[in-house]
């Protein structure tokens, strides 16, 4: 089987180097079954060792082709190389583990081999095993992967084991039938002119922000190449720091919903000041408002398809010394007005505007002729779905799902969440040369919804918090508040 490379997911390809690999993850830790299997792991690895990949997850690009790139089917598989299983040392802690998957997220995927790989990883704390699972981005985005994952788990702690993400079938939209000769020219001439009308629609927006920077006339909407130079924006190199956060999703919502916030504000405004405080804990104070890239989702409902589709806005965050509560409202202002902007376009138009963004800031790395004045963001905020329900893998519970995305265009920093269950899930992926405190900024960004709550709970709530001390989720760890948010962060530095 042959298909062709879709412009966006070419582009992770072509850019991708041994600094930025353009693989993205997530780490699902579970909870053994009461029974105590000491086989149990090993049983889920030789099941999934059983199951071929299927498309995209048996493709290995073709770049060179004669004619388009395009991805074919690979000519072997080694399900021992891609799917492997690893003990941790007695007496390991969580951050031995992140440890692990920081060393193991770093290396490029082999392009001779399908773009996949996951290890199954027991002996960590609390009787707990993990999966960690990192896929090209070239084959797979974010909702997409999360369709899979979820769909490879159990409802209940009695179903049967489900094949893996690599080889699930999910149930797609019924294919249209071939098209004739007419019918194919006519499609080629409607698609040219959706993409001219959409290149149109991004040349003359650039133009009207250009001209509205040049005369101070305001900056609103979606702004990328505005963000000031911090260490985020250093160089990119092979080393990554991780660490992980947990916060109670109901609570985020009933805080947002105080300042008249959505979820995604709440998440975007203490990340913010987690890194302002982080930069100015370690020396280097952001002097100006951040600039944070957020993806966005282009899918349909019901769409299945493993490739990646998705745009981006560039959102103007708080100023360095705003409260926290100040910065919720301005983060507020600024989300509203890229997100009209955005919506405005059509969606051939958005996805021109977040391949056009991401591919000039990659060729300004790339090649030192190029100059952009500013970088194109400070960092990465990106929200994937999650599953509301329990999930279960063979009986063993899943009582995480963090995710470890990818670092490009010298942007150092990713903050990706994930709702699951009673919790919103975050993984913190930096630069392992000039941000390796990744735990640190986890704990700052705890720290700042913690002062967020304080300010969104009437008195009466306050004073019950006060005396109640921590109370426990279904996941049997702290809940946020106090120090409580402290024990539920692992981190590598």
């Amino acid at each position: 089987m042959k298909k062709s490379i879709p412009p966006l997911d070419l582009m992770f390809l072509l850019t991708e180097s041994s600094a930025s690999p353009k693989h993205v993850g997530a780490v699902l830790l579970f909870a053994q079954p009461p029974a105590g299997d000491k086989g149990f792991v090993g049983k889920i690895v030789a099941a999934y060792r059983s199951h071929p990949p299927t498309p995209p997850f048996n493709y290995v690009p073709e770049l060179l082709h004669a004619g388009m790139p395009r991805f074919r089917a690979a000519e072997g598989y080694d399900p021992t190389y891609h799917i492997q299983h690893l003990v941790l040392p007695a007496g390991s802690t969580h951050s031995t583990f992140l440890n692990l998957v920081a060393d193991l997220h770093e290396p490029l995927l082999d392009r001779d081999r399908p773009l996949f790989r996951m290890w199954a990883i027991e002996g960590l704390p609390d009787n707990m095993f993990a999966l960690y699972m990192k896929i090209h981005h070239a084959v797979i985005d974010g909702a997409s992967g999360a369709q899979r994952i979820f769909g490879s788990l159990s409802a209940s702690a009695a179903g049967k084991l489900q094949p893996p993400p690599f080889a699930l079938e999910l149930s797609a939209r019924r294919p249209r039938p071939p098209k004739g000769l007419t019918d194919q020219l006519r499609s080629i001439r409607t698609s040219a002119t959706h993409q001219a009308l959409a290149l149109k629609d991004i040349s003359l927006g650039a133009l009207r922000k250009g001209i509205a920077g040049l005369t101070g006339a305001g900056m609103h909407g979606s702004l990328p190449f505005i963000a000031p130079r911090t260490p985020m924006n250093a160089p990119l190199t092979m080393a990554r720091s991780f660490a992980t956060l947990s916060l109670p999703l109901a609570e985020m919502r009933a805080v947002g919903k105080a300042f008249g916030a959505t979820l995604n504000d709440v998440a975007a405004t203490i990340v913010d000041e987690g890194v302002h405080r982080f930069l100015r804990e370690t020396g280097r104070a952001a002097r100006d408002p951040l600039v944070a890239m957020c993806p966005m989702s282009l899918r349909e409902e019901g769409d299945t398809e493993a490739a990646t589709k998705a745009s981006a806005m560039f959102v103007l965050l708080g100023t360095p010394d705003a409260t926290v509560v100040d910065r919720v409202a301005q983060v507020v202002a600024s989300m509203a007005t890229a997100k009209e902007e955005l919506r405005a376009m059509s969606k051939d138009a958005a996805m021109l505007y977040a391949i056009a963004a991401f591919g000039l800031a990659e060729l300004a790395v790339a090649i030192p002729g190029i100059r952009v004045t500013r970088p194109l963001a400070n960092f990465v905020l990106s929200n994937v779905p999650g599953s509301p329900h329990p999930l279960y893998l063979n009986g063993a519970r899943l009582v995480g799902n963090f995710p470890i995305s990818a670092l490009a265009a010298n942007i150092g920093l990713n903050a990706t969440l994930a709702s699951y269950g009673e919790a919103m899930d975050f993984g913190f992926v930096g630069n392992g040369t000039t941000m390796k405190g990744m735990p640190e900024l986890a704990a700052h960004t705890a720290t700042a919804y913690a002062e967020l709550k304080a300010a969104a709970l009437p008195a009466k709530a306050k004073a019950k918090a006060a005396t109640a001390g921590p109370r426990r989720t279904s996941r049997g760890k702290p809940a946020i508040g106090g120090d409580a948010g402290r024990s539920k962060r692992v981190g590598r530095s």
